[in-house]
């Protein structure tokens, strides 16, 4: 199955793992809202939802540069609706709109806990609700949200306390809207990488911890993305993939083109 002609909402698609799979999709020549914030580009984090849309119409795809911030429900439903008006309808959706705090709880203001809280969770639920009632018009409809599997080992929830209610968060509105939409026919699926991926809010928390050499590219997690969305969604909803695994049922067994530096030991995703 080809992207070619579906349209595509992406949050947080200025840079990173969402332009990474922006850009797989405009391979096909899909259509792409691509939804962020950055107008201008920040010295630490390159990337604007304009040169992203420049990135994907070179790529060969269509886009729409829509500035939104997803804790806002009237830019959310803006946003969408704008899509539907340049495109004609809505797909796919792509939650990937995410902030990070790797810390403890005495180390995590309240402004961050609540800025991951809005962003993450609050972000994810919103964008879905806007989109369900154009999703369920679409032939092959799919949500696809950037969250790790539920596991709810102590390990996991230790070192990032609110960083993880965030993220589980996320992967709690897969659990319950793919068994909501099951009658309806919209996949709803969660993707995490196996290992670190080199994007720049990864550089800037692994900065003097880490080496960026034992990172992936984003593009090993839009090609996955790129797998599940075009499933039949009838029959590929409520999973919590994993970019590896779903590139070896994709019939990918060399991952080695992925490594940012070749051999180099990876890093292990910070939930797995």
């Amino acid at each position: 199955m080809s992207l070619k002609g579906k349209t595509l909402v992406i949050t947080g698609a200025s840079r990173g793992i969402g332009l990474a799979i922006a850009l797989r999709a405009a391979a096909d020549g899909a259509n792409i809202a691509v939804l962020a914030k950055t107008e201008e580009a920040h010295p630490k984090l390159p990337g604007t939802i304009y040169s992203a849309a420049d990135e994907i119409r070179a790529a060969g795809g269509n886009a729409l540069a829509i500035k939104c911030d997803v804790r806002f429900e009237d830019q959310v439903v803006e946003a969408m609706l704008a899509t539907v008006t340049e495109f004609g309808g809505i797909d796919i959706l792509i939650n990937n709109a995410s902030a990070i705090s790797l810390t403890p709880t005495l180390q995590t203001d309240l402004k961050r806990f609540d800025l991951m809280q809005q962003i993450n969770v609050r972000g994810t639920f919103l964008c879905s609700k806007s989109a369900i009632p154009y999703l369920v018009k679409a032939n092959n409809p799919h949500i696809l949200t950037m969250s790790p599997p539920l596991n709810l080992n102590p390990r996991w929830f230790k070192n990032h306390c609110a960083y993880t209610i965030s993220k589980y968060g996320m992967s709690m509105c897969t659990l319950g809207m793919a068994e909501e939409l099951r009658a309806q026919g919209v996949a709803v699926n969660s993707l995490w990488p196996e290992t670190a991926i080199d994007t720049a809010a990864v550089r800037n928390l692994l900065s003097g911890k880490f080496s960026i050499e034992g990172c992936r590219k984003p593009n090993i997690v839009a090609d996955a993305a790129y797998w599940i969305v075009t499933q039949p969604a009838k029959e590929c909803t409520g999973n919590f993939f994993i970019d590896a695994e779903v590139l070896n049922r994709a019939g990918v067994s060399d991952l080695s083109g992925y490594a940012v530096g070749a051999g180099a030991e990876l890093i292990p995703d910070f939930f797995l």
